[in-house]
């Protein structure tokens, strides 16, 4: 974990602890009086882009009668072998925001632990629930570091459980309320060591907890108009409140919940796309044990979505640098929980785009005229291939979540 020394929230910080949701020093502080921009970065997607010092990986010479890899067309790597029929139907499926079985992962996985709660993953859910008067129910804390300030219900998910089951016992012990949720509102992560799941619920039965019903979970709770003065124990749920809000006044994703599929480490499963100004459309692909879309380990020295980044450096290192990995994302996720150590981990289905860098330049620093192209990137390695969508009605799905990026937010707090 960073350490982080922003003085502006230094003694907050030190008082409150991320198992129950809450981000600390410089993360809160990136969040805080920005509601605008954090909407706008809702909107647009989550960028994400780490850039190491900038040198040409060597491409491996080919030897005897086979040609090297430069030799290689963008048409041979974008031929369709048997099978594509089929993977276009399993983007399909998750483009509709279901799963399916985590059977290989290609890249990061001798970089990667198996995702263990307790051990090597923190998974935190927060409830945003909203009245018919549009007020927020609160929780006042009974925490000593952070006693009588306010958050909304959020707490760390449990050994055996799954993102919902926690959710509703967490709102259970801190408000009373029994609740369902309707959605995943946006996730947040700290790579996949520390990820917390905001939902947007509803209230199903049971009563407010009243200050008599005091514990070590709560005091008690309240339904909270955002215009009284209330001490918080973070600001960086304001925005998160805003984002219910919205949601509910004009939804900008489809309804996403938790798949139950279990998976052994957090991965990024990518429907990686490049487009063409003729409205052509390429997925990545991984031709074996069998034809399918990559899926990549995350690891904890960066974000989740550097598993995208770990793939097209994997696929074309020679033009890696040439062009910005972008994670617009997520179709849906899935989680099981049920045996711990073994189904702890995670699986993001995600939109990832491989679009040119807008600016480059020589080894002197000068700009690059840009030449136009209506071809993918070459495909170095072998294991991977270019899959032109063939399907019209999966191109124009696909095109469309790249014109309104109608996903669920995985937003980095790197």
């Amino acid at each position: 974990m960073k350490q982080f020394t922003d003085s502006r929230l230094e003694n907050v910080a030190s008082n409150c602890s991320l198992d129950d949701g809450w981000i600390p020093g410089q993360l809160s502080l990136n969040l805080m009086f920005k509601t605008e921009h954090f909407w706008t970065g809702l909107k647009l997607g989550h960028r994400q882009r780490f850039r190491p010092a900038r040198s040409k990986p060597q491409v491996s010479k080919g030897s005897g009668t086979e040609p090297t890899t430069s030799a290689v067309s963008v048409a041979a790597m974008c031929e369709a072998p048997l099978g594509t029929g089929q993977v276009e139907d399993q983007v399909e499926h998750l483009l509709e925001g279901r799963g399916s079985e985590v059977s290989t992962c290609d890249v990061g996985l001798d970089q990667s632990k198996p995702a263990t709660l307790r051990k090597t993953v923190t998974y935190i859910v927060s409830a945003v629930i909203f009245n018919e008067q549009n007020q927020v129910l609160m929780v006042q804390e009974a925490k000593p570091d952070c006693y009588k300030q306010w958050y909304l219900p959020a707490g760390r998910v449990e050994v055996g459980e799954n993102f919902e089951e926690a959710l509703k016992r967490e709102v259970k012990e801190e408000a009373g309320f029994d609740c369902e949720p309707i959605t995943l509102l946006l996730i947040q992560e700290q790579g996949p060591q520390w990820i917390r799941f905001v939902f947007l619920a509803r209230v199903t039965g049971g009563s407010i907890k009243p200050l008599s019903a005091a514990d070590q979970e709560s005091l008690q709770a309240t339904w909270w108009d955002q215009q009284t003065a209330l001490p918080l124990r973070g600001r960086d749920i304001l925005q998160l409140i805003d984002c219910g809000l919205k949601y509910r006044q004009d939804p900008w994703h489809p309804v996403t919940r938790p798949v139950d599929l279990s998976c052994r480490h957090v991965v990024q499963r990518l429907v990686l796309v490049y487009t063409s100004a003729a409205g052509d459309l390429w997925i990545l692909l991984v031709r074996a044990p069998v034809l399918h879309i990559p899926t990549a380990a995350a690891v904890r020295t960066h974000a989740v979505t550097w598993a995208a980044n770990m793939v097209v450096q994997d696929a074309m290192p020679a033009v890696y640098y040439d062009h910005d990995v972008n994670t617009l994302g997520v179709f849906s996720l899935q989680h099981s929980g049920r045996q711990h150590g073994r189904t702890d981990g995670i699986c993001f289905n995600t939109l990832v785009r491989l679009v040119p860098d807008p600016v480059r330049r020589n080894e002197d620093g000068e700009k690059l005229e840009l030449a136009s192209t209506n071809e993918p990137p070459l495909v170095e390695n072998p294991r991977y291939l270019w899959h032109k969508v063939q399907k019209p009605s999966l191109r124009e799905k696909l095109l469309e979540k790249l014109r309104t990026t109608s996903l669920l937010p995985l937003h980095s707090l790197y």
